[in-house]
């Protein structure tokens, strides 16, 4: 009898109407073969609940087991497979005798299909040695089958067979070396050699030494046992090491995909030649390229990626043939594909490499590609990155770029702006070329974000006086006529003015005054500085980009504008003689600022200024106005802005530079007493490991560290009271996305307690897997239960419940348990996303949660690191730009669940003339459930933070 009973699958099964045993006999005796598979199928899914009813073994014996139904016959194995062979001593039941001879009836059964489905039963049973045993003889005879069917399921029946009781094939590699010698079956052979491979790896490279130079005509399935026999021979000592590199290279050409893959991953195991790792990497590149399944793509990647990791220089020469994969419609692919590429880049290919890109993101405009926009943007951050790391190629790209500024696609555009601008930081040389191609393009400009940075870019480098008169000239034509509240009132009493002209570059203005009547019926007289321009007269109908982006309500663009005006007249303020000229700039200039905050404070516009966008245009016309009063002030706008763009970008290199450094420095901590295993000693290859069984023991966690006896007290959960008649408690345990709660039950009576189950049921996206099953329990006895809940979601869970048993005169008695809550944190994880994809996501989820900051904290940064502990949350603001002592603090956090949920927060605290903490916490995520969740948790440990202090 075996030590260990199998373990089956729960199968839910429909309580309400419950047919009794005689009404199951009855069904089995009288009914068709329709309501005899149904009543089988009852009988075999109440089995595996646990409800075996023996009395129903003989009736299904002596009406299922003589049918002729091929349906009824299929089932019935299954039925054998779950059904209770042993009584209770262990031995082998009687009626078992009768299950034999029919199972060997089966495998004598002159229909082929009969014979496998039977084969393949017995591989089922293979633990059951006694019933095997008088089976062996006619298992063996089937081996001999006319049929390829039989034969290859003989095999496998067999080797399972063979696996667990050795015993009973005590001859089993030269049967198997017979076999494989007579048989002309592709299949059949590729089963055979599976399993001598299995059994005695010798004899199979025996056989293949016979056939080496069959190997490339091979059927598919054999060609994958070959490369198996191969890696299992050269883990090791061999001498057929040379004759195996070479199989390898031959099957890197055959037709199957699968063989290819296999054979090129084994080839980087079997040398470290180079001509061998570059042949295996065209090989992946190859696959890549051709397979029409994306995650099989993606796959093939990652290995490629990991042999580049080993073979840097080796598989540079490739990089062209990696570019090819961009071709694929799926975006993660052209992703991971272009990590590799940016990888594998180098000063000998980056021109070529660039000019591809080039010619990609040119493609994205005059074709139509799947998700255009998102693959332009991927490409303009790859031109971003190569650009700043080779600097001979920026000045070949940026122009290109800059023409997609006026793109429709705005995250496409803002990428653009972020590689200008670090471009023009980094490369001076190549201000100039840039500035200007940025003043000509601010006509084609529709965003307000693209403004905002190309309007910061000119304010900071421009520094010649006919630019800044260029750029001055280009933000009069993209604003319109000033004042704004002027021209636009007109507009709608339709009389506008008409457009004046005067030279390019040449700045008169004129006051002129009329009397107009005000609301209260008073007079007032407007005055209003009239510019002209011989630029191009703007139609009545379409405004200038800047100037609708104001009217729409876009202050913080006005703001931005008003900086760099404010810059622009400093710095030419400085670097012209001609005072008058300068104080026209000056004047035409506040005048403008003058008119945006007129507009925001109207009624002419739905959106009003806001306080932060009014007080920085207040001060930029101050500054101006006290142009040489304040020259602290004016030291601010001129170098101070360019100063903190550089620290930041000098900090984004460190940090990008400590993090290549800590993942190519890898500590391994090793105890004193800890055995030491030198794989070089091993005969193994020193590119990866070939021993796939202790991968495997990796892999399901064979070398996992248990959980200390304190972790697992915290996790145990109070049902009922000490005074209930039962006593319950609950270990809780987390299995990725499963719950498991061991339940132990206490009688605390001196009665028997009958008939007891445990109900349990769930709130929020929780499934009960099983139900508890009925159990009875003897006078202060104990009873441990096992229930497992499905999770589908990070929503906030509750799992609720009672225990029913029944009492004295059959009443039925109920003791209510404790709510058991799950804790969501232990499926939030601490992510990373850039600055773009936060703001992206922020902008379209929906669900938002937001919570009032209430804490005996005073420190800004301590209730930070506070909430991103109590939410497993991660910061994304960088430390550089939350340095300084300040008395308010903003910070972005962003996590993700197991279920591939983003939960997003923004933390805006101020801390108050008393000491004391304000302020606020918004969580945003798609769904409602993780914003709830991560809304009660911060709100929890507040309250808990109150008691501790």
């Amino acid at each position: 009898m075996p030590t260990e009973g199998p373990c089956y699958t729960i199968v839910f099964e429909d309580n309400t109407e419950t047919p009794t045993i005689q009404e199951l006999r009855s069904a089995l005796e009288k009914g068709s073969d329709e309501d005899k598979l149904e009543t089988l199928r009852k009988i075999i899914v109440a089995t595996i609940n646990g409800n075996s009813q023996p009395a129903l073994l003989m009736p299904i014996m002596q009406y299922i087991m003589p049918s002729k139904n091929k349906q009824l016959k299929k089932l019935l194995h299954f039925y054998w497979e779950v059904c209770p062979k042993y009584d209770e001593n262990g031995k082998l039941k009687q009626e078992m005798i009768l299950v034999v001879n029919a199972i060997r009836n089966d495998l004598q059964h002159p229909n082929e299909y009969i014979r496998g489905a039977t084969l393949r039963f017995l591989q089922k049973i293979s633990r059951e040695a006694e019933l095997l045993e008088p089976l062996i003889p006619t298992l063996r005879a089937n081996l001999e089958h006319r049929h390829s069917y039989v034969r290859r399921a003989a095999v496998f029946a067999l080797q399972t067979v063979h696996r667990e009781n050795p015993s009973l094939v005590p001859d089993a590699a030269e049967l198997m070396q017979t076999f494989l010698a007579a048989e002309s079956d592709a299949s059949c052979k590729r089963n055979a050699l599976v399993f001598l491979a299995n059994v005695a790896l010798p004899r199979a490279v025996e056989w293949l030494r016979g056939v080496w130079d069959g190997i490339v005509s091979m059927d598919e399935g054999l060609q994958m046992v070959v490369v198996e026999v191969a890696r299992l021979d050269c883990a090791r000592e061999t001498t057929n090491r040379p004759k195996y590199i070479r199989a390898m290279f031959e099957l890197l050409g055959a037709t199957s995909h699968a063989v290819k893959y296999e054979a090129a991953t084994t080839l980087t195991t079997l040398t470290q030649n180079g001509a061998a790792v570059k042949a295996a990497a065209s090989c992946l590149v190859t696959l890549a390229i051709k397979e029409s399944d994306n995650n099989v793509k993606l796959i093939v990647l990652d290995r490629l990626d990991a042999l580049r990791e080993r073979h840097r220089h080796i598989l540079d020469g490739s990089i062209m043939d990696v570019l090819q994969v961009l071709s694929s419609a799926d975006m993660e692919v052209r992703r991971k594909a272009m990590s590799i590429v940016l990888s594998m880049t180098s000063g000998r290919n980056a021109e070529d490499v660039v000019l591809f890109l080039k010619k990609q993101l040119l493609r994205t405009q005059e074709q139509e590609f799947d998700k255009a926009s998102e693959y332009r943007q991927l490409l303009i951050q790859s031109i971003h990155v190569l650009a700043i790391r080779f600097s001979e190629v920026a000045a070949s790209v940026v122009h290109a770029l800059m023409d997609f500024l006026s793109d429709s696609n705005n995250p496409s555009a803002l990428d653009v702006v972020a590689f200008v601008r670090e471009v023009v930081e980094k490369f001076p040389a190549l201000r100039p070329a840039i500035t200007e191609k940025l003043t000509n393009t601010l006509m084609n400009m529709r965003s307000g974000k693209v403004f905002r940075g190309v309007l910061w870019i000119l304010g900071e480098y421009m520094e010649e006086l006919d630019a800044i008169e260029m750029v001055l000239g280009e933000i009069r034509k993209i604003i319109g006529e000033i004042p704004v509240l002027a021209a636009g009132l007109r507009e709608e009493e339709g009389n506008p003015q008409i457009d004046e002209q005067h030279d390019e570059g040449n700045f008169s203005g004129t006051g002129t005054g009329r009397p107009r009547v005000l609301a209260d019926g008073t007079y007032a007289t407007e005055t209003a500085y009239s510019v002209t321009s011989t630029r191009t007269e703007f139609s009545k109908t379409t405004k200038p980009p800047l100037r609708a982006l104001i009217l729409g309500g876009d202050f913080f663009t006005g703001a931005v504008l008003a900086v760099a005006l404010t810059k622009l007249v400093l710095r030419y303020d400085k670097l012209t003689s001609n005072r008058s000229k300068a104080n026209s700039v000056r004047a035409e200039a506040m005048l403008t600022m003058t008119s945006i905050l007129r507009v925001g404070q109207s009624k002419f516009v739905t959106v009003p200024i806001d306080e932060d966008s009014n007080e920085r245009i207040m001060g930029c016309i101050q500054s101006l106005s006290e142009l040489n009063g304040c020259p602290e002030v004016n030291e601010i706008f001129l170098k101070d802005s360019r100063t903190a763009y550089a620290q930041m970008l000098g900090a984004q290199e460190k940090c990008a530079a400590d993090k290549k450094a800590a993942e190519t420095v890898k500590e391994n901590v090793i105890q004193v007493d800890d055995l030491l295993v030198f794989r070089q000693f091993s005969k193994k290859s020193l590119d990866e490991t070939v021993d796939h069984l202790e991968d495997l023991g990796k892999a399901t966690g064979a070398g996992e560290a248990l959980e200390d006896f304190i972790s697992n007290l915290s996790r145990i959960s109070q049902l009922t009271g000490f005074s209930d008649p039962i006593y319950a408690e609950a270990y809780v345990k987390m299995h990725g996305f499963d719950i498991s709660l061991d339940v132990l039950l206490v009688n605390q009576t001196s009665n028997t307690l009958q008939n007891l189950c445990l109900d349990f049921a769930t709130l929020g996206d929780l499934k009960l897997v099983e139900r508890p099953t009925v159990h009875t329990i003897a006078p202060h006895g104990f009873q441990s239960i096992k229930a497992t809940i499905k999770v589908s979601s990070t929503e906030t869970g509750v799992i609720f419940g009672s225990i029913l048993w029944d009492g004295p005169n059959l009443t039925e008695c109920c003791v209510i348990l404790n709510d058991i809550h799950i804790d969501i944190m232990d499926y939030i994880k601490p992510a990373y996303c850039s600055e773009t994809q936060f703001r992206s996501m922020w902008t379209e989820f929906e669900w938002e949660n937001r919570v009032n900051v209430s804490t005996k904290m005073t420190d800004t940064r301590e209730y930070l690191k506070h909430v991103m502990q109590s939410t497993n949350m991660s910061c994304l603001t960088p430390e550089g730009a939350m340095s300084g002592d300040c008395d308010f603090l903003s910070a972005n956090m962003y996590a993700r669940s197991l279920f591939g949920e983003d939960a997003l927060a923004n933390l805006s605290i101020e801390k108050t003339e008393t000491g004391a903490i304000v302020g606020h916490v918004r969580i945003r995520s798609k769904t409602q459930g993780i914003a709830l969740s991560l809304g009660d948790r911060i709100t929890m440990s507040q309250r808990d933070g109150k008691r501790s202090l």
